[in-house]
C-alpha cells in the first residue's frame, strides 16, 4: 500500500488510503476562493466592484489577465495584481466607518464632473474604505464605509432582508387612505415592484413627518413612491442600517465603529432569513384528494 505525506512541514500525516488522498485533495479545494471575494477582503473594492475590475481585464493572476467570473485562487500560492500593483493578502482586522452624510454631498468616490462634494473630502482615514449602498444627492444621514468588502455585499444584498431606516418629511401629511397603500407596496420603480413596508407616522416630530422601515434598496426608492402617490420628500435621513443606529452623530461628523458596532453588524450576516417558496412555485406535485365515499 503506498503512503503519501500530507500537510505543511510542520504538520504531516500518512495517508494511507485512496480515500484519504482524495480527502486531502478536497481540504486543498476548499482553501480555494472566489477572485472577487479575495478582492474584496483584501479591501480592494466591494464584490460588485471587484467583478467590474475583473471584467474590465484589470485583475492578474500569476501574470496572466482574467477577464471571466468563476474563477478561484488560492490567496496564499496565487499572486494577484490589479492595475499591475499587488494585491496584499487580506488583513485579519478591517476598518469600519459611520458618517452622517449631508445634504448635496455624493456618497460616491468620486465626481464625475469634478464639482460636488464627495464623502471622501470630509471622511478622511488612511485605510481604502468604500460605502456600503448608497444615499441620494439630496439624502442624508447613516454611511458606512468599510474595507471589509464580504460584509458589504452581505449587508446590502436583498437575500438578507436588512432594514434601513428612515426619517422622512412630507409636503403634506398622508391620510389613512395613502399610509395603506403604501404599507402594501406593488409600486413599480426601477421597472419592479416594490416590497411592502412599515411606515408609520411620526406625530411628536410633527405634520408630514413619517417613519419608514425598508428591506430592500432602490434607486430613489422611498422619493419614487411618494411621488406616485402625490407627494414630494422635502427631506429624508437614514437613521439605522440593519443594528446600526446614527444616534447623536451630528451631519458631516464621522466616528469609527466600536467593537461591539462590528460584532453586531457580523452577527447580523450571518443570520439570513428563511424564505418560504410560494406555493405556486413549489416543485412538488400534490395528488388531489378522492371525494368522500369514493374508493382508493
Amino acid at each position: 500500500m503506498l503512503a503519501y505525506f500530507a500537510g505543511d512541514r510542520h504538520n504531516r500525516r500518512v495517508v494511507n488510503s485512496t480515500d484519504d488522498w482524495a480527502q486531502v485533495k478536497l481540504q486543498k479545494q476548499s482553501d480555494l476562493i472566489r477572485l472577487q471575494k479575495f478582492l474584496a477582503q483584501a479591501g480592494v473594492a466591494s464584490r460588485r466592484a471587484g467583478e467590474a475590475l475583473i471584467r474590465a481585464g484589470r485583475v492578474q493572476v500569476n501574470g496572466k489577465t482574467v477577464d471571466r467570473m468563476g474563477v478561484k485562487i488560492s490567496p496564499d500560492r496565487d499572486k494577484v495584481t490589479v492595475d499591475g500593483a499587488a494585491v496584499p493578502l487580506p488583513h485579519q482586522t478591517h476598518t469600519y466607518v459611520i458618517f452622517n452624510k449631508p445634504r448635496y454631498v455624493l456618497s460616491t468616490t468620486k465626481d464625475e464632473w469634478g464639482k460636488r462634494k464627495t464623502v471622501f473630502d470630509l471622511v478622511r482615514v488612511k485605510a481604502r474604505v468604500f460605502p456600503v449602498g448608497r444615499l441620494d444627492f439630496e439624502s442624508e444621514g447613516l454611511l458606512l464605509l468599510t474595507t471589509d468588502g464580504d460584509l458589504a455585499q452581505k449587508l446590502t444584498h436583498p437575500s438578507y432582508e436588512h432594514e434601513r431606516e428612515y426619517e422622512v418629511l412630507l409636503n403634506n401629511a398622508p391620510d389613512k387612505t395613502a399610509l395603506r397603500k403604501w404599507r402594501a407596496g406593488g409600486f413599480m420603480v426601477d421597472e419592479k415592484p416594490v416590497a411592502p413596508m412599515n411606515v408609520e407616522p411620526l406625530t411628536p416630530t410633527g405634520p408630514g413627518w413619517l417613519r419608514i422601515i425598508l428591506k430592500e434598496g432602490r434607486k430613489r426608492h422611498i422619493r419614487e413612491v411618494a411621488r406616485q402617490l402625490g407627494f414630494s420628500v422635502i427631506t429624508l435621513i437614514r437613521v439605522r442600517m440593519g443594528p446600526l443606529k446614527l444616534g447623536k452623530l451630528k451631519p458631516g461628523k464621522w466616528r469609527y465603529l466600536s467593537p461591539r458596532e462590528v460584532d453586531m453588524l457580523r452577527h447580523s450576516i450571518h443570520t439570513r432569513p428563511r424564505t418560504r417558496k410560494p406555493a405556486h412555485l413549489s416543485s412538488k406535485k400534490h395528488k388531489p384528494r378522492p371525494p368522500k365515499g369514493s374508493e382508493r
